[in-house]
């Protein structure tokens, strides 16, 4: 998710002059499996719309087929048997900073233990300043239809110097702690250098251990535990990761990490990481070398396209992991804000390859999975849309 129109970037003329094909960069790979690129090879139906500006998709974890959603205003809606519930499950309006694109109710998480322990997480930009809030809730009575406002508990703030990249992503690993994925610090080029400096939790991938009552822990096998840097940190190097995700059949982390004016990237961190991976930025936008200065141990992404093929800004997606498309099973899926493009990216005989599956023109600001690993896509203007075989 990426300056809408901040800064002067004007997302309808980007848009309209988008080219008619867009082929992903890969670093040398080419589309070797699928159709050829804009061949769409799947569709898209409608599940609900009426929301106010979608940003995410969450399930529980119960066994309920409940759906989440998250409106950036501050709401979180449910979805039940197709019906959009009238009362919010969770309303933070009061306290939810979202005058900036980027700023607003941004994710949600349940805890691994969420059918016995009623307990669910938030990220979010507060109010008065736009700093980063991740906090604990609880449901109200026990209804999981109803969250309790009042049982906030904060666990982290983070000053925001701007009021862009803000991250959002923020779920459970396998390994059952807590991921929470934050942007540079905003403005344009990372004028502080925080994804590169360890001793700042902005432009970084942190893991915490929420599995006690009271405040966050840190993992004792995190990567910088005991120092040097901030301790919380997995991983680094990142501009604005707009939206990251596990593998449930492999744990391996997709990052989709939103360019500055030039590269959109996927990067990819395998499940046996024991973490502390430096994905470049500000020394490296994608593959492409965009300031002076050292990236120690800089890891290139496995997928990118740069902004004149088209496109502005990444949305990440999940692996597909559903019953409904089975030549899509172990596909990473993830799309463009700008132009709606869908498209599939897997490993096979040791080289990442990708296909264009599908031309929505919808503005995605994400993907979601429910818990039959059925694959959602997320439209700014108010709808979700499921992920079916073309026919």
């Amino acid at each position: 998710m990426e300056e809408w129109p901040m800064g002067g970037f004007d997302v309808g003329a980007y848009v309209r002059s988008a080219v008619a094909v867009l082929l992903l960069v890969l670093l040398g790979c080419s589309p070797a499996w699928g159709p050829a690129p804009g061949e769409a090879r799947i569709g898209l139906v409608k599940v609900v719309d009426g929301l106010e500006q979608p940003l995410y998709i969450a399930h529980a974890g119960d066994g309920s087929g409940r759906l989440y959603i998250v409106e950036q205003p501050g709401r979180v809606r449910v979805l039940e048997e197709g019906s959009l519930l009238p009362e919010p499950f969770l309303d933070l309006t009061d306290r939810v900073l979202s005058r900036g694109d980027e700023q607003g109710l941004l994710g949600l998480a349940f805890a691994p233990d969420f059918p016995e322990s009623g307990v669910f997480y938030v990220h979010y930009t507060g109010r008065p300043d736009g700093r980063t809030v991740l906090a604990r809730y609880r449901l109200q009575d026990g209804n999981p239809r109803r969250g309790d406002a009042g049982s906030e508990e904060v666990l982290l703030t983070v000053e925001q110097p701007y009021a862009n990249h803000n991250g959002g992503a923020l779920l459970f690993g396998p390994d059952g702690y807590l991921y929470l994925a934050l942007g540079d610090g905003g403005s344009a080029g990372d004028p502080g250098n925080h994804a590169q400096d360890l001793g700042s939790l902005l432009g970084k991938i942190l893991r915490l251990d929420v599995s006690q009552p009271g405040p966050y822990r840190i993992p004792p096998d995190n990567p910088f535990a005991g120092g040097p840097g901030r301790e919380e940190i997995w991983a680094y190097g990142l501009r604005n990761p707009w939206r990251i995700s596990f593998d449930r059949a492999t744990g391996d982390l997709y990052i989709a990490d939103v360019g500055q004016n030039t590269v959109e990237e996927v990067n990819f961190q395998p499940a046996d990481s024991p973490g502390g991976e430096n994905y470049g930025w500000r020394v490296w936008e994608g593959s492409r070398r965009f300031a002076q200065g050292e990236a120690p141990g800089a890891v290139f992404p496995v997928a990118e396209y740069t902004h004149a093929e088209g496109g502005c800004s990444i949305t990440g997606g999940y692996v597909y992991r559903g019953e409904a498309i089975p030549e899509l099973t172990g596909t990473y899926l993830y799309g463009d804000y700008c132009t709606g493009y869908i498209w599939g990216l897997r490993k096979q005989d040791g080289q990442w390859e990708t296909a264009r599956l599908l031309d929505s023109e919808l503005n995605i600001t994400s993907f979601g999975e429910d818990e039959a690993g059925e694959v959602y896509v997320v439209h700014r203007r108010g709808a979700v849309y499921r992920i079916v075989a073309a026919d």
